[in-house]
């Protein structure tokens, strides 16, 4: 039997090549992002002022919902074709294993928030030093949103049509952290200090870190048996 380090890389390249062969499915919901984002002036109005004060608050939403739009891709597919089944009798900690498949998961939806949001933030009136605050706090919060919603895709993976029932599982655990994330923007505007908050995105993201792979180990085998 490999070496787990052995099975998280070849079980990471597998995900990754996956991503690469269903680029189109990666690309949703990263245009909903921009989509959401983008029609929010329309909405309430071109003043710059209001644009640059309710920024920080319409791009956290938007990503708290691209996030969750894709999810259910998780552990779908794994779960369909029997692959999460081997994952589990393979010997190696499942939990090691689910955040490999997280950090894929990230990867392919995560980090192309972060790409496009300087594009947004400009879009909405946002300076340069608000636009870094910004994307330190994606960096820290959007991983935290991955792992958090590994454990309800985890839960409901044997559901069809799981999606309300995933939203009403996650969309309470990601409060805090969209209120965290886009007050601290908010404080580095207005000249406030800004480190406390950052502290506290890092301790949810190190909390969800240790966490969120063990329960969603658990869930995936109550959901397997």
């Amino acid at each position: 039997m490999p070496g787990l380090a052995t099975a998280l890389l070849a079980l990471i390249r597998r995900d990754a090549r996956l991503v690469a062969r269903h680029s189109s499915e990666v690309a949703h919901p990263v245009m909903f992002f921009v989509i959401v984002v983008a029609l929010f002036p329309f909405g309430v109005g071109s003043d710059p002022v209001l644009l640059r004060t309710i920024g920080p608050g319409i791009i956290w939403v938007g990503a708290l919902l691209a996030t969750l739009l894709a999810l259910d891709a998780l552990f779908r597919s794994d779960f369909d074709d029997g692959t999460l089944e081997q994952m589990a009798l393979s010997g190696h900690p499942l939990a090691v294993l689910i955040l490999g498949k997280v950090f894929v998961h990230w990867c392919a939806t995560g980090l192309p928030l972060l790409v496009a949001t300087p594009l947004l933030g400009l879009f909405l009136g946002m300076s340069g030093e608000l636009q870094l605050t910004l994307l330190a706090a994606l960096a820290l919060g959007t991983p935290t949103l991955s792992l958090i919603g590994s454990v309800g895709t985890a839960l409901t993976v044997g559901i069809r049509r799981s999606g309300l029932l995933l939203t009403l599982l996650v969309l309470p655990l990601y409060v805090p952290v969209l209120i965290f994330g886009a007050s601290v923007v908010l404080a580095a505007d207005a000249g406030l200090p800004t480190a406390g908050h950052f502290y506290i995105l890092g301790a949810m993201m190190v909390l969800a870190l240790a966490l969120a792979p063990l329960a969603a180990s658990a869930a995936l085998r109550i959901s397997l048996n």
